[in-house]
């Protein structure tokens, strides 16, 4: 990155995360299809979270596909073919996933649909593996990550409107009596889907996103510490295992949602959306909040935005279940909750190793809550998880590449790869939930989150140990 440059580009940023919108809404969305293809195929719990496991597996045999080709053709893909071209190409691949949902439709072939979905999150990876650094590196280095959290805001409005958009397209309005799905109304949707992203690739091809971006500034390393290898580094390793199970708490914490509230709260699946949507809405509450310092400097403003950013992004998804015809009185409660995630972001002090411990202990607190407790109190608590979900990805990012120098770039791309946790360990709890129900199943994630706050203690005396504090290098931290 070009040292000199302090301020974000927004004319380069805002095309780019686009792409963060479309993961999210697609992510999101599967949530919704794994209630409705466990009817339709007539599966287990265990084996409707192949959804799941179809599309984040797709992240690692897309980076390792990544890193073969750049081997056979001796340099780095996305430098050889430039950051734009490397985004058109992820955005066509997930566009060819989109069209075989409607021949697995018209079969009506589970295996054939799972296929679609791998291929949509094979053009995912790709994606990923360009836009992260990316974003990073269209601004200052001070706030590279906070232009992260900004886009995973974006990423989570498409979460939060992905459920509802589905649901509609499955189910009709709200409103409707019907209650029957159809595998075929699937179609639709997920071509339209298609159509936009070949629209998104044409337009970051017209864009002034650079093809080959100033290298973001190297860590400044003595040359007797320098090590030959990222994975020489702990922190990178031990971040390697905190991507795999926090995008796996994340994932099958909303995955194994409707089967909870079918089983346990008698609710239609096709009622089940507005929840999903306000899970999702959580990471976007929690990650716009995370994202004030992106936008101004002044401590003052900051601790007002604070307080704004979550209610603003609160009322974003009250207004698209308002459109959606969804009942909002039962979700003003929430409000409430909201006030516990201000509060622990504040006293994170920005550093992302405390952060992470902060929200790594509370998301522990809210599935133990949802497990010990029954009714609406249980769903909340569980939806909860998505506000101390919300800026777990850019801690764990970030503390994972710090000191790394000429290796960030292959220490991202190994953190890109354990996106696949995200089914794996849904997987994992739909199968314990086959044994010992869907709400003791919770267990898995309250595991997942006991790891992540022995990450974010131990990474920090790691880091220390390199000379890197982020209570002194990094004012505002994330």
């Amino acid at each position: 990155m070009n040292s000199v440059q302090t301020k974000t580009n927004w004319a380069q940023f805002i095309p780019l995360v686009t792409v963060f919108f479309f993961w999210g809404f697609v992510a999101a969305s599967n949530d919704i299809l794994i209630p409705v293809f466990k009817k339709a195929f007539d599966l287990t719990q265990g084996q409707s979270q192949l959804v799941s496991v179809a599309f984040y597996i797709a992240y690692t045999v897309g980076s390792i596909i990544y890193m073969l080709v750049s081997l056979a053709i001796g340099k780095d893909l996305v430098n050889k073919i430039g950051y734009k071209n490397g985004l058109a190409l992820g955005l066509t691949i997930s566009a060819l996933g989109t069209l075989l949902f409607y021949p697995a439709a018209n079969m009506h072939s589970f295996p054939l649909m799972l296929s679609g979905l791998f291929t949509v999150a094979l053009g995912f990876s790709l994606q990923q593996t360009v836009a992260n650094p990316l974003a990073i590196a269209l601004g200052p280095i001070t706030t590279g990550s906070q232009r992260l959290t900004l886009a995973g805001g974006i990423n989570n409005l498409g979460t939060t409107i992905g459920p509802l958009i589905v649901s509609f397209a499955i189910f009709g309005s709200a409103s409707s009596a019907n209650t029957e799905m159809s595998i075929e109304s699937v179609k639709i949707p997920y071509l339209v889907l298609g159509v936009a992203f070949l629209l998104v690739a044409i337009l970051l091809k017209l864009s002034s996103l650079p093809e080959h971006p100033a290298a973001i500034d190297e860590s400044v390393e003595d040359s007797s510490t320098a090590k030959s290898s990222a994975l020489k580094y702990p922190q990178l390793v031990l971040g390697m295992i905190a991507i795999f199970i926090y995008v796996g708490v994340e994932v099958s914490t909303a995955s194994n949602l409707p089967a909870y509230m079918e089983k346990h709260l008698g609710f239609l699946t096709k009622d089940i959306a507005p929840y999903i949507s306000l899970y999702w809405a959580s990471l976007m509450i929690g990650r716009w909040t995370g994202a004030v310092e992106a936008f101004t400097d002044n401590m003052s403003l900051q601790k007002i935005l604070r307080f704004i950013a979550p209610y603003l992004a609160f009322g974003v998804f009250l207004f698209v279940n308002a459109v959606a015809e969804h009942d909002l009185s039962v979700f003003y409660i929430y409000a409430v909750i909201i006030l516990v995630l201000i509060a622990a972001d504040m006293a994170s002090k920005g550093n992302p190793a405390r952060m992470l411990l902060i929200f790594s202990v509370l998301g522990t607190v809210a599935l133990i809550t949802g497990m010990a407790t029954s009714g609406m109190v249980s769903v909340y608590a569980f939806i909860s998880v998505g506000l101390f979900c919300s800026t777990l990805w850019p801690c764990i990012f970030t503390l994972a590449v710090s000191g790394l120098g000429k290796h960030t770039s292959q220490g991202s791309s190994f953190l890109i790869m354990m996106i696949m946790g995200g089914g794996i360990v849904s997987w994992l709890q739909g199968t314990v939930a086959d044994s010992i129900g869907i709400q003791s199943s919770y267990i898995v994630g309250v595991f997942c989150f006991a790891y992540l706050a022995f990450y974010g203690w131990k990474v920090s005396g790691i880091l220390k140990s390199q000379g890197i504090d982020f209570d002194k290098k990094i004012s505002g931290g994330h």
